[in-house]
């Protein structure tokens, strides 16, 4: 199992090799165009990250959280979930951290934990990825798919809850 990346790479050299490219300057381009899309990246990340500090530090989260458990708990989503459903879109380790102190404060078996486990799994760091996808991206209307996808994140945290209630 360990030798199947290598095998990759040794596919891929004797295909270039076959087709008469130039493996290591194909392969030095390659590098250098990934080093300016990576630096191109870091003023967006940078971006997002210090959102999710401010986010957290004034403790608009928890207000926003408070505001939205009515709504959630509509949804099918426990309320002690409100701020895990809130958090993901921004930040995966924040959520990581918030899912450790749902297992640890409800227990690992209980049904909020498992909601909180499904919850975390079926969804995606939103603005993470957005910042990676719309810096490369010619399309610059990003109103629209950042909320369908918060849309779609906000209906899968119904949905794993919605499952782990009947299962």
């Amino acid at each position: 199992m360990r030798y199947v990346i290598p095998l990759i790479f040794l596919l891929v050299i004797l295909y270039a090799v076959k087709k008469r490219v130039r493996v290591y300057p194909a392969f030095t381009r390659g590098v250098k165009s990934a080093v300016d899309f990576t630096l191109g990246l870091l003023p967006l990340i940078v971006c997002v990250f210090i959102m999710c500090e401010i986010f957290e530090a004034s403790h608009l989260s928890d207000k926003i959280s408070a505001m939205l458990s009515p709504l959630f708990g509509l949804l099918g989503i426990p309320p002690q979930l409100a701020k895990l459903a809130l958090i993901k879109p921004f930040s995966g380790s924040g959520s990581l951290s918030m899912l450790g102190s749902v297992i640890k404060t409800y227990g690992a078996d209980s049904y909020i934990a498992r909601c909180a486990c499904v919850m975390y799994g079926s969804s995606e760091t939103v603005f993470y990825i957005s910042a990676v996808y719309f810096s490369k991206c010619a399309n610059k209307k990003r109103l629209l798919p950042v909320a369908i996808i918060l849309l779609s994140s906000l209906i899968s945290a119904a949905v794993a809850c919605l499952l782990c209630r009947i299962m």
